[in-house]
C-alpha cells in the first residue's frame, strides 16, 4: 500500500503542500494523531505516520514514540488497537521496537485466536472474521513472526464467501461490503491464494456512475473508503479499471476540503484516516 500510496503527492501536484502541513498538524501534544474529535487515538496514528510516509516526509520519531510506550504490550486493547499499535512501531524507523516487546505483543495477538483457525474481536469467539483475520496477518508480518496457518483462514474465508462472489464479515450478514471483499482479496494473494474473478467483476460493479465505489449493493453514496480498497483489490488481482478511473478522480477531487480529505459526501469533517485513503486512491488512479 505505502508504495502507491507514494505516488499520490506527485497527482497532487500543488495541494499535495497543503496535504502534507495537515498531516503534519494533526500530531497532538502526547505524541499520537488526532481522532475527528481532536483527541489522540492510536488506530488515527496507523494513517497519520502512514501519510507522512507516502509523502516521505521526516516522522515526529521520539513523540510518536513515548505515545506508543503508554501502551505497553497491549494490555486491555481489543484486537484492532493491538493490530495498531503494532502497525504504528512497524512505521517507525527500524529499532524503535525493543525485542520483549515485540514478543509481547505476538503473544497478545495470539489471545484473539478462535477455535477454528482464525481470529475475533472478541476472544470468545468460536468463529473467526475475515477483517480481523486481515489485521492479524498482517500485523504478525509487522512484527516479524510467522504468519497464521493458511488452511484454517482460508477455511473462514470460503465459509464467508456470498453466492454472488463477495466477502462478509461474518455469516450473520446478508451481503458481503466492498472493503471486507478487498480484504479477504488481499489477504488470499498474499497467502498466494487464487481469486475468483467473480469477486473482481462484483467489485466492479460496486462502481458509481459519478465516481467512486459504494460499500455495498444499494449504498446510497460512494465513500472512499471502499473506493480505495476496491482499487486496490482489482489491482492485486490485475483486473483492469480503466473504465473507472476519471470518474474516480473526480470523485477523490470532490472530497478535497483545502486541507485534507472527508469520507463521503455528506461528510464535511476531514480526517487523517480518509486523507490516507485518498493517497492511495490516488497512487493507483495514477499508474
Amino acid at each position: 500500500m505505502l508504495q502507491v500510496a507514494r505516488l499520490a503527492p506527485k497527482a497532487l501536484g500543488e495541494a499535495s503542500r497543503q496535504v502534507l502541513a495537515y498531516l503534519q498538524d494533526q500530531v497532538t501534544e502526547d505524541g499520537g494523531f488526532a481522532d475527528r474529535r481532536g483527541n489522540s487515538d492510536l488506530y488515527y496514528t496507523i494513517f497519520g505516520l502512514e501519510g507522512l510516509r507516502a509523502f516521505q516526509a521526516p516522522l515526529p520519531t521520539a513523540r510518536v514514540s513515548a505515545y506508543l510506550r503508554s501502551f505497553g504490550v497491549g494490555e486491555g486493547l481489543d484486537l484492532v488497537h493491538v493490530a495498531s499499535l503494532i502497525r504504528c512501531w512497524a512505521s517507525l524507523p527500524a529499532g524503535s521496537l525493543d525485542e520483549s516487546t515485540r514478543q509481547a505483543l505476538g503473544c497478545r495477538l495470539g489471545r484473539f485466536r478462535t477455535p477454528d483457525g482464525g481470529y475475533a474481536l472478541d476472544p470468545s469467539s468460536s468463529q473467526g472474521t475475515i477483517y480481523h483475520a486481515f489485521l492479524a496477518y498482517g500485523a504478525c508480518q509487522d512484527l516479524g513472526l510467522p504468519v497464521p496457518d493458511r488452511e484454517p483462514l482460508l477455511a473462514v474465508l470460503r465459509r464467508l464467501r456470498t453466492d454472488d462472489g463477495a466477502y462478509a464479515n461474518e455469516a450473520i450478514m446478508p451481503m458481503g461490503t466492498t472493503p471486507v471483499t478487498a480484504a479477504a482479496v488481499t489477504l488470499m494473494r498474499q497467502m498466494s491464494e487464487n481469486v475468483d474473478p467473480g469477486t473482481g467483476r462484483w467489485l466492479l460493479e460496486r462502481a458509481a456512475v459519478d465516481g467512486g465505489f459504494f460499500a455495498l449493493p444499494g449504498a446510497p453514496v460512494p465513500d472512499l473508503l471502499s473506493t480505495a480498497t476496491a482499487l486496490h483489490a482489482l489491482a492485486a488481482m490485475e483486473t483492469s479499471f480503466q473504465m473507472v478511473k476519471e470518474p474516480c478522480l473526480d470523485f477523490v477531487d470532490s472530497l478535497w476540503t483545502g486541507k485534507g480529505f472527508c469520507g463521503n459526501w455528506s461528510d464535511e469533517v476531514p480526517d487523517v484516516e480518509y486523507t490516507y485513503y485518498a493517497l492511495l486512491a490516488l497512487g493507483h488512479l495514477s499508474l
